[in-house]
């Protein structure tokens, strides 16, 4: 079967077959037991295992399963309905993490009677994991959004939800009228978490960008109040943000204590059609 990736040494179409993908150079990589295969080449790898660890994707997969980031999925799925109007559109979530945006394009697509293929990268294979359970249909594979296993123009439809943007990247793979879809949080996103974390809390700077090979089509804004009353689900949003790597350990100590939280949630979906 042909697979939506490409040989990430050669650059030649991979084919699936049981167990393995290979390519017409002779390059073959294993499908592990999980559902995923590994398109890193070593030379590219900064670690042993890069990308969160079990413990931190656990944690993620928990906290979203309680439904707390639904709004923004349910805007992310309304907005590729109404945007995408491909039968059978090729989506590449990219930075797809353990597949919870992943699982729910997909899902969203095939409910409105249309047949999605549908492709995951990641650089942490604890994350693609959980990622391949949800679509076992669907590719995942250990890769840097920044040298894509994708042939040009084979792509309708590129997420990237809080992961790192390769702009130029996601050009080349988007077919002509592709869409990109780019989640970033809103100015006050998280603000009473941050007044708890630092003395001095600073707005996040919000600008739209335009980028090479897109036209930006408008955004989408997701605004909501948020209550968590468990702890492990107020360390696990912690994890979940940058903050979680430049927070003094004063911050982190009085977020600890807390037994419950209110704060802000806000998203922006910006959305780039492909020139």
């Amino acid at each position: 079967m042909e697979s939506l990736f490409c040989c990430p040494l050669c650059l030649r179409n991979l084919e699936r077959s049981e167990g393995r993908y290979h390519c017409s150079s002779g390059h073959s990589f294993d499908v592990a037991s999980a559902g995923y295969t590994h398109l890193l080449p070593a030379n590219r790898k900064h670690s042993k295992n890069p990308g969160d660890d079990k413990e931190m994707v656990a944690a993620r997969a928990a906290f979203l399963e309680r439904g707390h980031y639904a709004p923004l999925l349910s805007a992310l799925c309304a907005a590729v309905l109404d945007q995408v109007t491909a039968s059978s559109p090729v989506l590449l979530d990219s930075g797809c993490g353990e597949g919870y945006y992943t699982a729910g394009l997909h899902n969203a697509l095939t409910h409105s009677g249309r047949q999605p293929r549908t492709a995951g990268i990641d650089i942490s294979k604890f994350a693609l994991r959980r990622a391949a359970k949800r679509i076992p249909q669907g590719e995942f594979a250990v890769a840097s959004v920044y040298r894509l296993p994708l042939a040009a123009r084979s792509v309708d439809l590129v997420t990237n939800i809080f992961s790192p943007l390769a702009a130029e990247e996601f050009a080349r793979v988007l077919r002509p009228g592709g869409l990109f879809c780019y989640v970033v949080p809103s100015a006050r996103h998280l603000w009473e978490m941050k007044e708890i974390l630092y003395p001095v809390p600073y707005e996040n700077p919000v600008k739209r960008e335009d980028y090479p090979g897109f036209d930006w089509v408008g955004a989408e804004q997701v605004r909501y109040g948020l209550h968590l009353d468990r702890p492990e689900d107020i360390m696990a949003l912690f994890r979940m943000t940058p903050y979680a790597w430049k927070t003094p350990r004063e911050g982190i100590k009085r977020l600890s204590s807390l037994s419950q939280i209110d704060t802000q949630i806000g998203f922006d979906i910006h959305l780039y059609r492909r020139e």
